[in-house]
Order: C-alpha cells, then structure tokens, then sequence
C-alpha cells in the first residue's frame, strides 16, 4: 500500500547507471533542458567533476576520463548536444542488448551418452589405430559404462556399449569383451553397495 504524498523507488523512473543515484541523474536531465551549449557544456563539465569525486578510486585508470563522459553520455541517453573532449561512439555499445546466442539445434541420437561422449566418437572416427586410439576407446567405452549405469539406475550392459560403440564410429572401433577390462573400481552398483554394507553390519 503506497502513502499519498512519499516517493517510492518503485514509482520512479528506472536510473540508467543506478551507481550514480538519482541526484546526478537530475543534474543530467537539468543539463539538457539548457538553452545554449554554452550552458549545457558548462553544467556537463560539472557533472563530470561530481561523477569523479564520487569514485576517486578511478583516477588512477588511464581510462577513467573516457569513462567518465562516456558514462554521461549514456546517462544523457546521447541527447546532451556538448562537445565532448572524448569520442563516446563507443559508449553507444555499451547500451547495446548482446545478441541472443543461438542455441544448438544438434541432437545426439541417444540422450544418456551426452554431447561430450558423442565428441569422442567423432575423435575415434579419425584417429588411425594404434595405441593413442587404443587409450581413448578405453576412457570412451568406460564413460559410457557411467553413463548408462546412470539412466539405468545401476544396471550396464557391456555387449550394449561394445554394440553402440561400434554404432557411432561407422564401424571403425570395434570392442573384443573377451579381453576388454573395464575399469570398474568407481562403477559399483547401487544394490550391490547396499548389500555389501547390510553384510558387514550383520557381521558386526
């Protein structure tokens, strides 16, 4: 419930720069209402003045004038006819909305490998055989034992992975299981965890 007669933030109009306050914002506002340049130029000058004393901090930056004008420039919304002692051209990039990032319309084949695993196939597709390829067939089918352990709420099949292996290197990587050791020490499942920590309580 707002009061008669008290000024609410939210009733205002939106500050450009909020680390100036409102006051400075006025003093803009009242500079380009002036008559003559010569007054607007003055007044701007002045303001610039204030603007720096407020964060002395930034004298120290070799760009804390083109800071500064820039600043009220933007503040001015550029309808402050001066000569300003900087070019502001730039400033007006700085009010630009960035454009929105288009989002990647590429879709894995199968959801529970992910993107990254998928960029591993692509790898592998490229690679001549030997023992590099060898070593990233090895973290990739093991990724993948993660991965679907993961959706599968614990449960892998290694013929799945060797088959789906093959399936998105054209072919190129195939996985002999009788001599592939999967590195299973961190891919325990869920169940078998629990029972093994049942066991050792009813041992105790």
């Amino acid at each position: 419930m707002n009061i008669s007669g008290l000024d609410y933030n939210t009733q205002r109009e939106r500050l450009v720069l909020p680390e100036y306050g409102r006051e400075v914002q006025k003093m803009v506002d009242y500079a380009i209402a002036l008559p003559t340049k010569a007054e607007r130029q003055r007044c701007a000058e002045t303001i610039v003045s204030i603007m720096e004393r407020m964060f002395p901090q930034t004298r120290e930056n070799a760009d804390s004038k083109q800071k500064l004008w820039d600043h009220l420039a933007i503040m001015s919304g550029f309808k402050l006819d001066i000569d300003y002692p900087v070019d502001i051209t730039e400033a007006k990039n700085i009010m630009k909305k960035p454009q929105p990032m288009g989002y990647p319309k590429e879709k894995n084949p199968v959801k529970h490998y992910g993107s990254m695993v998928f960029e591993l196939f692509e790898k592998l597709k490229a690679m001549q055989p030997g023992p590099e390829r060898d070593e990233l067939t090895r973290l990739t089918a093991n990724q993948m034992k993660r991965n679907l352990m993961q959706w599968s709420h614990g449960s892998s099949d290694d013929e799945k992975i060797a088959s789906d292996l093959a399936r998105f290197t054209d072919g190129k990587i195939q996985l002999d299981l009788d001599t592939f050791k999967f590195s299973v020490g961190s891919m325990k499942e869920p169940g078998e965890k629990r029972r093994k920590r049942n066991d050792r309580q009813q041992i105790r």
